[in-house]
């Protein structure tokens, strides 16, 4: 599940009311009626629509939308979002999400809660670097909760976990042989861990400038109600230096460490333009370049160029591909500039026919 989520600000904007200095009780000249007090600005509205749209090669043509209400407890604290999202595919995938990103107590407290639901037909055409065709059902449900405390400053400790059920079927039997000879299979899991952030970007979502770093773990466990015992860590690294007419050059290195995770739970190439779940290792780190331009109050543009690598497995080492480049470029609509909000169309290339052109909310990352 992708942390993909924006917050905006609510301002009501307010107008002075213009008097008219009377005439004279003893001048002929009739009187000029005062002006009538400007209607007051309406405020902007809490609620967000969103059309989804991605198209790819691998992933098919995926379309959808998403709704969301915006609410601020507090004037210290930043706006919270309340959601949910709903993507259907051509290859007969359904998706739907839930979820919350709440700031409260003067922005000491935030919580993040996400739930998913649906089912994911996918068609290989090379299944994890074996050369093989493979097509599966996948049927997932998940839910995930992480709470964050400000102990000082821009750091952050807290707690989170997660549940899922997430069961991988072929879609012939000789699928379903496939997939038990590479030794692919579902699984459930319970999991609990601890995060620790530091964050002084001037907002979560449109950051002109400031760090990042988020460094977290999940047990997941079998005496929690899970099918097996694992762990995964991951460390999260974004930079963003502003300069000239409100451009922004942004940095971003992730981390994601597995330690005896069932094959499915394994880490994945997190890039656009890759199918997440189509490339897996125990672990995987990446590098990110982006170079976000404005183009006036409304209007942004994007290049980029990343690359990911999966390394940990003997099976991985022994690959003939376990780098994965690539690079993009995109166009971004503020959609509202106050509370710095906007739509994204990206074009990402991958190696071979890894590709992808997105539109959604918010950057990438």
């Amino acid at each position: 599940m992708r942390q993909a989520l924006l917050a905006c600000c609510i301002l009501l904007a307010g107008c002075d009311l213009l008097t008219a200095r009377g005439a004279s009780a003893d001048d002929d000249t009739p009187e000029t009626p005062a002006p009538s007090p400007a209607p007051p600005a309406k405020p902007p509205s809490p609620w967000m629509l969103l059309p989804v749209v991605s198209s790819s090669p691998k992933l098919g043509t995926a379309g959808g939308g998403l709704g969301a209400y915006l609410h601020k407890f507090d004037p210290d604290s930043r706006v919270s979002i309340f959601g949910a999202q709903t993507i259907y595919t051509s290859t007969d995938s359904l998706v739907a999400s839930a979820f919350a990103r709440t700031s409260f107590g003067a922005d000491h407290h935030r919580v993040v809660l996400i739930g998913v639901a649906g089912r994911i037909r996918n068609d290989y055409e090379d299944y994890l670097g074996t050369g093989e065709p493979l097509q599966t059902r996948d049927e997932i449900a998940a839910l995930a909760l992480r709470y964050q405390y400000r102990v000082h400053g821009n750091w952050w400790l807290g707690a989170q976990g997660s549940a899922a059920n997430y069961q991988v079927l072929g879609e012939s039997p000789e699928d379903d042989l496939a997939l038990e000879t590479l030794g692919v299979r579902g699984f459930e899991s319970v999991g609990v861990g601890a995060v620790v952030m530091h964050d002084s970007r001037d907002n979560q979502d449109m950051p002109t400038r400031g760090f990042y770093l988020n460094a977290n773990n999940v047990h997941y466990s079998e005496a929690l109600g899970g099918a097996d015992t694992f762990d995964a860590y991951r460390v999260d690294l974004r930079a963003f230096w502003s300069h000239g007419a409100g451009h922004v050059l942004a940095v971003r290195q992730y981390n994601w460490l597995t330690t005896d995770a069932p094959f499915a739970a394994q880490s994945t190439v997190i890039l656009r333009g890759y199918k997440q779940g189509e490339f897996l290792a125990p672990y995987m780190s990446s590098l990110e370049v982006e170079y976000r331009r404005s183009l006036g109050k409304r209007w942004g543009a994007t290049a980029f160029v990343g690359s990911a690598r999966l390394y940990g497995g003997e099976d991985q080492e022994a690959s003939d591909r376990n780098t994965f480049p690539a690079a993009g470029v995109g166009l971004q609509f503020i959609l509202k500039p106050v509370q710095r909000m906007l739509a994204c169309l990206e074009y990402a290339q991958g190696v071979e026919a890894n590709r992808g052109v997105y539109l959604k909310f918010g950057y990438a990352w």
